[in-house]
């Protein structure tokens, strides 16, 4: 008999489509509740770093240079109090196969598809995962199929997708291109049911564990070469699997770093709209995956997402798309390196971070990016003119996303903001209790205190006001 293959059918289906493509038995680790054994969970990625990094070693993932950029810490320093000025380094992941960190999630998630024995994978991502995953998958000789969110509903697509579809192509990958809406998690869905491929998915524990192996090596590497942990260490976050696995990676070193994400402000775009898809310049990165994920993990393409960044993060600053453009031109002209927009939003709060410390601080932005064709700067400001966005030089705290892109008119004007991170610990809280309609217990108190990184006293509190 025919599957019926509705919309309403498939998503019916989707637990059944998850636990047969993605390997491991999620309901194992849920309470009946709102917690669930999130350490458990990570365990059963069946991994320890040494394994991973011999993984990684024998795909051409790892083992990533770390350079000072000496340059931009001295124009910090100018627009820094007496004695203040951080070193900011960075650790160059487009030296991975495929040119990002994703290269790491890749690694894991498609070595783990190899050994369970499945014919090939698929992943729902219209970033640089959808490179990592083509290349890890020819290297291990699997199919790969690649599901993009690429055009509005007039066909016209962003630059920087289309340039990722370009490279997920040349790896070998059969990419299927969509409209922004729906259809998206639908298609996936119905991909991964019809060709049993695994679910290389961004979110589960094998990928997140892949990229344990970069907080860990930064912490020895820096060790070796300097004598001492990075002070700071900037992660940009989305769906917050970067932070994340960095941030237990930096834990297993037992690394004393502390833990900062950096998104771009994109308030006000709301990513499932046809109408502003196209009016961003952005497309990972930004606090339109950065701040829903990080209020509510479990919004992703497994039941329990493995990428939970508010357990981890100290601080979370906000930049603009005009800062962004700044410095990454800067990062090319002082420095020599030209790299992709995504690293750059860390890099961008690491500018601004570093004017707050004192000289002999080191702050590491961990990841930096391939660049190419739509993923250049003027590619990107030439998409966004003929979407009626206006470009300006000015102050960018002035910057209207979806607007206006305000070029900084002096380097002084790039000021990361901090987000309320209590707000957003509460706003996690909230969701919790909406999404699985229950009176919290004990033991779900005691874990929305992790969750958050707080303590059951401030959880309790939330919930009363509630």
């Amino acid at each position: 008999m025919n599957k019926d293959m509705s919309y309403a059918a498939v998503m019916a289906r989707r637990p059944e489509i998850m636990k047969n493509s993605a390997g491991l038995d999620f309901s194992q680790f849920e309470s009946g509740s709102i917690a669930f054994d999130y350490e458990r969970m990570m365990k059963e990625a069946g991994f320890t770093i040494a394994e991973i990094q011999k993984i990684q070693s024998e795909h051409g993932v790892g083992n990533t240079p770390i350079i000072e950029l000496r340059n931009l810490s001295a124009l910090a320093r100018k627009f820094a109090p007496a004695g203040k000025g951080a070193r900011i380094f960075i650790k160059d992941e487009a030296s991975n196969a495929s040119g990002s960190f994703k290269a790491r999630r890749a690694s894991t998630a498609v070595y783990q598809a190899k050994k369970l024995g499945y014919k090939g994978v698929v992943t729902a991502t219209s970033g640089n995962y959808g490179a990592a995953v083509a290349s890890q998958a020819a290297m291990h000789g699997l199919k790969c199929i690649v599901v993009q969110e690429c055009y509005d509903s007039r066909g016209v697509g962003q630059p920087e997708i289309i340039e990722k579809a370009r490279a997920c192509e040349a790896l070998g990958a059969e990419v299927v291109q969509l409209t922004v809406g729906p259809e998206l998690f639908y298609t996936f869905l119905r991909i991964l049911e019809e060709t049993g491929y695994f679910n290389a998915s961004l979110y589960t524990p094998f990928a997140v564990a892949g990229v344990e192996t970069l907080g860990y090596e930064l912490a020895m590497q820096f060790r070796e070469k300097y004598g001492k942990d990075p002070d700071y260490v900037v992660a940009t976050n989305a769906g917050g699997g970067n932070l994340t696995g960095t941030a237990r990676g930096l834990r297993k070193a037992g690394a004393q770093s502390h833990v900062i994400a950096a998104s771009v402000n994109l308030a006000g775009l709301h990513m499932a709209s046809d109408t502003k898809f196209n009016r961003k310049s952005f497309t990972t990165g930004h606090t339109g995956f950065g701040m829903p994920f990080t209020t509510w993990p479990d919004r992703s393409d497994v039941p329990r997402s493995a990428a939970r960044p508010l357990r981890y993060m100290e601080r979370y600053l906000t930049v603009h798309q005009g800062d962004v453009f700044y410095i990454t031109e800067a990062l090319a002209s002082l420095e020599g390196l030209e790299k992709g927009p995504a690293g750059n939003t860390a890099l961008t709060a690491a500018f601004s971070l570093a004017q707050e410390l004192d000289e002999d601080q080191i702050i590491l932005v961990q990841e930096t990016e391939y660049t190419g064709a739509g993923k250049h700067i003027q590619p990107q400001l030439s998409f966004a003119r003929s979407n009626g966005i206006e470009i300006k030089f000015g102050n960018p705290k002035d910057e209207v996303p979806g607007t206006n892109i305000i070029l900084p008119e002096h380097p002084s004007m790039i000021k990361a903001e901090d987000a309320d991170l209590t707000h957003m610990r509460k706003s996690l809280i909230k969701n919790a209790v909406e999404n699985y309609k229950v009176t919290p217990t004990e033991a779900d108190i005691a874990f929305l205190a992790e969750e958050t990184n707080t303590n059951v006293e401030f959880v309790k509190e939330v919930l009363a006001s509630l």
